[in-house]
């Protein structure tokens, strides 16, 4: 059995109770030199003692308990701070151009006529973190590798435009353009980082509150993962995560820290600005953030770092023997350092200082004005640095800087630490001047006086701009910079695909086990097998994926280190630090995360994947339908497999696992390309086209889409694929599948995924009982065929000279006659998009409302589409033209007990898989 491993120990700590005290007198030693200590020396000269016994026990590798917050002072002392390698009088400079134009630039975006927009107030918090990372930490991607992955928080984008200003990588029109995507084409910039809209600027979409850091963990778990399995070398490759203290209330920013512990990812850092403030007041008035931050890393396992105060305080803090200025900083809210922002140096001495004479005697000899000036720690450009080189050099373990900063700093005393700095936008012109004086910018009163400020360039040849070019030059070109070069695949032929073209025979199989086939021969080929990743949320046996535990085997960057309970099985339970499969537990957002990340490898490394990512449906676009849109912003690409599909197909489940929305909520992501297919050679035919749209061609070539297939597990018999199938119409949306041969009334019959074999029973029973002639058509996506007919119809709206266009379903049903049904196991809006294109009368059934527990036949006669019901529904319509009598429907009825849910076949039983 593998041994374990210091990293990741199973017991951290803790007091051994149970353990006898084998040297009772060498203890009371111990306990009775700590007494000495606190009565000769007083608690606080105790307390420094234990902790730093506690520390040299660490650095000793003995296990002690982590404790859960220390004092609120910085993390790094004075003295163990290193060489700042960096001009700090140039830097300053060059922030001070940063911090004017970002202001100006959301300034200028409200100007009279225009009134978009935008927040000042976050990057004048964070302008020093950003500043000193790109001085002296952020690798670019000239070497051809990926760099570093670079989350910014997404508030801060004007900061960010602002210095791509100053290096020339963007126009002063672009500025002008900002949140103007559209009328100011194609200089528009973005409100936040949005790569599909800036697709060669921004890698990670991050305003969405809480995706950042998600993403930003499992970024870092999928490059160790590509480096494990040799498909790019991602050692040099650091991620990084902006984040704000108010966006750590966000579930998402700390659900998934154990995994990063877990993992020993000491290639993520986290740095949290911590400016104490929300969007509409403090994070946490009455407590302090930065503690509560640093007692929920330190419990998840993670290397904190706190960079609280600046290096104006370094002096007051040497001086402090008593520690009654560490308790006061220990004991004094958030809501009150943030009126400390707002206020002067007299106010500060009175209040803070005032109510001890041993405080007082502290600043006895600062003057007012250097009081005020005793400053936060994220804005000193030396403490950055000492706190980005320790997580850059610390192993083992992820790291949080938590930087507390003022919001709004620099602007003035109309912005800084105000509680509605937030949704301030406009700078007056003396806010302008008293700003421009703050930064020594030299820029006339006259030229800020017609309330639109210039924008300030020291000149490319300056001093400033040429060092900002070098220290990029030095890290590997600029940043944010987001690069393609992936080459194009080489995919498997048909030969891939042959055994879902021969169909399942007399064996009756869910499509879920039809796709999972497919996979299967799929990863056995020379070229791509290795590239695809499976991710699953605790449910690879579910689906029938257990086959791939031996060959593929199960991510875990530390193996096996145990025998595992089923290993004598054939498809046991197998970890390995090669594996391809991502289990990731019970956590739909962490799976979406690695889906996310495994998506965009073929821009973020130059090496594409092909993520594959089953689930739940009902678990997908209901409770993680955020996390798709962020796929779809970040470009990324792969299949997504909505398992367990339907409103009917897992009803022992109940309710809350009986999704009849899912394909509808895919519709309103135009990046997800969305299927329910019935069969598995439909489901072959699909996932060719995925692979070939969004791998196949060049990176001009290649397709920024993602797939969305809902599969199903109620056993069918699939059907081998005709020889003259109609794969257009399959991966357009509809086709005929099979054409009514007796009766002489025609109709229409369309259906999707489980609902085909309904379709094909309710057209026997037309035609046996009826005298109805029913066609069946596979709608294998509505989504689809509404997507093109809406483009038509936009054409046609915009062209009306040209020849006008018709719609892809309406052409392919133009020669069926009518009525035409369709159903499925979706609520009838997901049928209903495509009504109004339909050639003749249009009725929809479909599984609306809540789901509940029983049989699959009682749930679809209760929601009326089962096989009978749809008779019924044809019956209805065909008298609604006369050509049946409508006395056949009240017979049909009573006939099949439509009234009566028990008395509907329970059909095959409904469980997990």
């Amino acid at each position: 059995m593998a041994s374990g491993s210091d990293r990741n120990p199973i017991i951290i700590g803790g007091l051994p109770s149970q353990v006898p005290d084998f040297d009772p007198e060498e203890t009371q030693e111990w306990l009775d030199s700590l007494d000495a200590a606190v009565d000769e020396r007083g608690r606080e000269r105790a307390r420094y003692l234990m902790l730093r016994l506690i520390e040299r026990a660490r650095e000793k590798r003995v296990a002690v308990p982590e404790m859960r917050s220390t004092d609120y002072v910085n993390t790094i002392a004075t003295k163990d701070e290193p060489f700042f390698p960096g001009d700090e009088d140039v830097e300053r400079k060059v922030l001070n151009a940063t911090r004017w134009n970002a202001a100006v630039m959301v300034s200028r975006a409200q100007r009279p006529g225009i009134g978009v927009g935008g927040h000042i107030a976050t990057f004048a918090s964070s302008a020093s973190l950003y500043d000193v990372g790109f001085n002296h930490f952020f690798r670019g991607k000239d070497d051809g590798r990926g760099g570093d992955q670079i989350f910014f928080q997404g508030h801060a984008s004007p900061g960010i435009y602002a210095r791509a200003f100053l290096l020339d990588r963007l126009s002063e029109a672009q500025l002008d353009a900002f949140r103007q995507e559209k009328s100011k084409a194609p200089n528009g910039l973005s409100s936040y980082p949005h790569p599909r809209l800036m697709p060669d600027f921004w890698e990670f979409p991050t305003v969405s509150m809480g995706l950042g850091p998600l993403g930003a963990i499992y970024q870092a778990r999928m490059n160790r993962y590509m480096e494990a399995r040799g498909i790019a070398d991602t050692s040099d490759s650091h991620v990084w995560a902006y984040l704000g203290d108010g966006e750590m209330d966000e579930p998402e920013s700390l659900g998934q820290l154990s995994i990063a512990a877990r993992e020993g990812l000491d290639n993520l850092t986290f740095v949290v600005n911590c400016n104490l403030q929300r969007l509409d007041g403090p994070v946490r008035g009455n407590g302090k953030i930065i503690q509560e931050l640093e007692s929920q890393f330190r419990g998840a396992g993670w290397n904190v770092i706190k960079l609280v105060w600046d290096r104006s305080w370094d002096p007051l803090l040497a001086q402090d023997r008593t520690g009654i200025l560490v308790n006061k900083l220990n004991t004094t809210p958030d809501g009150q350092f943030q009126t400390y922002a707002t206020e002067t140096g007299a106010y500060i001495r009175d209040h803070f200082f005032g109510d001890d004479a041993r405080l007082r005697d502290m600043v006895k000899d600062m003057s007012d004005q250097q009081i005020l000036h005793l400053g936060r720690g994220g804005h000193d450009h030396r403490k950055v640095y000492a706190a980005y080189a320790a997580a850059k050099a610390h192993k083992g373990q992820p790291t949080v800087i938590l930087a507390q900063t003022v919001k709004g700093w620099t602007l003035g005393p109309n912005f800084e630490g105000r509680n509605a700095t937030h949704q301030m936008k406009k700078l007056t012109a003396e806010d302008l001047k008293r700003f421009r004086d703050r930064l020594h910018i030299p820029i006339a009163d006259s030229q800020l006086e017609d309330g639109n400020p210039p924008y300030y360039h020291p000149g490319r040849d300056s001093e400033e701009i040429q060092y900002m070019h070098d220290r990029r030059k030095g890290l590997g070109g600029y940043v944010p910079t987001r690069v393609v070069r992936a080459k194009p695949l080489a995919l498997p032929d048909d030969k891939a695909y042959a055994t879902a073209k021969k169909g399942s025979g007399q064996q009756s199989i869910a499509t879920t086990m039809a796709f999972v086939r497919i996979l299967k021969d799929l990863m056995r080929d020379k070229e791509i097998g290795k590239r695809f990743v499976l991710i699953a949320p605790d449910e690879y046996r579910t689906f029938g994926m257990d086959a791939f535990f031996p060959s593929a085997k199960i991510y875990n960057p530390l193996g096996q280190q145990y025998e595992s309970v089923d290993r004598d099985l054939l498809l046991a339970y197998k970890e390995s630090p090669t594996g391809q499969l991502l289990h990731d537990g019970i956590s739909e957002a962490g799976c979406t995360a690695s889906l996310i990340a495994a998506g965009s490898a073929y821009a973020t490394h130059g090496e594409p994947l092909i993520p594959v990512y089953v689930f739940y449906s009902m678990f997908g676009f209901q409770r993680t339908g955020d996390q798709f849109w962020q796929m779809a912003d970040q470009l990324a690409r792969g299949f997504v497999l909505g398992a367990t599909a339907g409103r009917t197909t897992l009803t022992g489940e109940g309710l809350q696992h009986a999704d009849g929305h899912s394909q509808l909520l895919a519709s309103t992501n135009p990046g997800c390309v969305a299927y329910d297919p019935a069969f598995g050679y439909e489901i072959g035919h699909i996932v060719k086209d995925g692979l070939r749209r969004m791998y196949g061609g060049t990176p001009e070539e290649n397709e920024d889409v993602f797939y969305y297939l809902t599969v199903y597990n109620e056993p069918i018999q699939h059907p081998a694929e005709p020889a003259d199938v109609d794969v257009e119409g399959i991966l357009k949306g509809v086709y005929r599948y099979s054409s009514g041969e007796k009766g002489e009334i025609p109709a229409q019959i369309m259906a999707s995924g489980v609902a085909v074999p309904w379709a094909v029973e309710a057209q026997r029973i037309l035609a046996d009982e009826w005298n109805v002639k029913a066609d069946v058509w596979s709608a294998t996506s509505w989504n689809e065929l509404r997507r093109e007919a809406v483009d038509v119809e936009r054409y046609n709206l915009l062209h009306p000279e040209e020849e006008q266009r018709v719609p892809y379903v309406t052409r392919k049903l133009s020669g069926a006659q009518g009525p035409f049904v369709a159903v499925s196991d979706w609520m009838r809006s997901v049928p209903d998009q495509i009504a109004r294109w339909v050639p003749g009368a249009y009725q929809s059934l479909g599984a609306d409302g809540f789901g509940f527990a029983d049989t699959r036949g009682a749930a679809r006669r209760f929601f009326h589409i089962d096989a009978q019901s749809i008779v019924l529904a044809v019956l209805t319509e065909l008298a609604k033209d006369g050509k049946v009598d409508r006395s056949a429907l009240k017979t049909a009825v009573d006939r099949y007990e439509l009234l009566d849910v028990a008395s509907a076949d329970p059909g095959a039983a409904g469980g997990d898989a």
